[in-house]
């Protein structure tokens, strides 16, 4: 006999914001791709003008010194970077999607990881994306928590049978 989880759909719209994360990330590092053997202070420069913004100011400069020792190697890395996580986000989607234990284990742990840093940066410098953020990770933790031992209360009722 093989019980239905209750949970499916809520573990389902975990997996596809997994994929959704995946996806914006893999974009992001083939967008990093697309600056290779291209002149980044020169874009860097022409973006911080577009955008009316002091280049003398102290983010501008940062963003422009950044864009100054920018390699290619180190947007290779970039890209690499966002391809690994890319692939973890999609192995946890897939998993959540077919309804793998491993997978529940997962997002609970990974999510569970984000809160420390989540939180120091809200009470440090608070903006309502990052309370977003937070709230968002607090409810997937919670969520998987619930499912996890909803899976196991089900383990025990087959085993009792």
């Amino acid at each position: 006999m093989l019980l239905r989880k209750p949970l499916q759909a809520g573990i389902r719209t975990v997996a596809f914001f997994e994929a959704i994360k995946g996806a914006l990330v893999l974009l992001a590092g083939l967008g990093v791709l697309s600056l290779i053997h291209r002149n980044i202070q020169a874009i860097a420069e022409n973006l911080v003008r577009h955008s009316h913004l002091d280049p003398a100011s102290h983010y501008p400069r940062i963003f422009l010194d950044a864009a100054k020792h920018t390699t290619d190697g180190r947007l290779w890395a970039f890209a690499g970077a966002a391809a690994v996580y890319s692939l973890v986000r999609f192995a946890e989607a897939y998993g959540l999607w077919f309804e793998r234990r491993w997978a529940e284990w997962f997002a609970l742990t990974t999510s569970g990881l984000y809160l420390p840093l989540e939180i120091f940066e809200l009470v440090h410098r608070p903006t309502p994306v990052k309370l977003a953020i937070l709230v968002t990770n607090l409810g997937i933790v919670a969520y998987m928590t619930y499912a996890l031992w909803h899976s196991r209360q089900q383990d025990r009722e087959l085993e009792s049978n």
